[in-house]
């Protein structure tokens, strides 16, 4: 395998950084059919790459560095051969790996592979597997969830060794594989850009889906005259204490500590949001 600058990589050798020295474009297509791996305490998880999406930073209205440096995406600006990991949706993981040198942001997304190492371990951590565990590491979050990529890989460096977190130049060295492009999932900038790559023909490589604008809520409809004079006559009535003693008894109960529990203090009165950021270079 021939790398950025005429590296030549031998089959099962970790790739050194040259490698990603590239623009996101050309390093997508030289990923495809490289291992990641990742050894953790409970053992070591190894996914092929079958689907990739390139980002080019500033000049790509879908990266998450299109509008410059931030505490986020800081490590896109940095050395190439380092893994990019954020967080989406409140929920998932998903990891990129950086290329160009220092202070020119650019990755790959890494969408989609087939599991060639540790399949039982990869399988423990996924609730559904597939037929033939085709979908162990079918999409972005899935990947992240067979290897156990979290946040605490981001900025981890791929090229080196001994690290946990590394990839490995793919087994069939020689061969060139048939790829094949076209839009990035679910991006609603540069929509239409052929950034996506993948190994056509493979069954782990994810469906396709086009960015789908959120539907904010809908406006409450006006109420109608003759509602909105019931409403405020009662609204008077109750001010002017013309109630029918519902309202005293109730505020005695809860003075009284006699409520049915559905009160500030009860766990079902409080709506849970979850946290995190919901932008994703996917």
């Amino acid at each position: 395998m021939s790398g950025a600058g005429g590296t030549v990589t031998g089959p099962g050798a970790v790739l050194p950084r040259p490698f990603f020295a590239g623009p996101a474009l050309e390093v997508a297509q030289r990923l495809l059919g490289c291992v990641i791996e990742h050894q953790t305490a409970e053992g070591i998880v190894g996914v092929m790459l079958t689907e990739v999406e390139a980002y080019e930073g500033e000049s790509d209205p879908a990266s998450h560095a299109y509008r410059g440096r931030s505490q986020r995406n800081a490590v896109m600006f940095g050395p190439p051969g380092h893994a990019y990991v954020y967080f989406t949706y409140g929920m998932h993981f998903c990891v990129n790996l950086v290329c160009m040198p220092p202070g020119t942001a650019s990755a790959v997304l890494l969408r989609a592979g087939r599991v060639v190492e540790g399949a039982e371990l990869a399988a423990s951590r996924r609730a559904v597997a597939g037929p033939g565990g085709r979908d162990l590491a079918r999409g972005p979050a899935r990947l992240c969830q067979a290897l156990a990529i979290a946040r605490g890989q981001n900025g981890s460096d791929v090229c080196d060794p001994a690290s946990p977190l590394r990839v490995r130049a793919g087994t069939a060295a020689g061969t060139v594989p048939d790829i094949s492009q076209g839009p990035r999932v679910g991006v609603n900038g540069a929509a239409d850009w052929p950034w996506r790559f993948w190994l056509a023909g493979d069954p782990t490589v994810s469906a396709y889906r086009p960015h789908v604008p959120r539907r904010r809520g809908r406006a409450a409809p006006a109420a109608a005259p003759h509602a909105a004079g019931r409403t405020a006559a009662r609204t008077a009535a109750r001010t002017a204490g013309r109630t029918d003693g519902r309202t005293d008894g109730r505020t005695a109960a809860r003075t009284d500590g006699r409520t049915d529990g559905r009160t500030a203090g009860d766990p079902e009165s409080v709506t849970a949001r979850p946290g995190g950021d919901d932008t994703m270079q996917r």
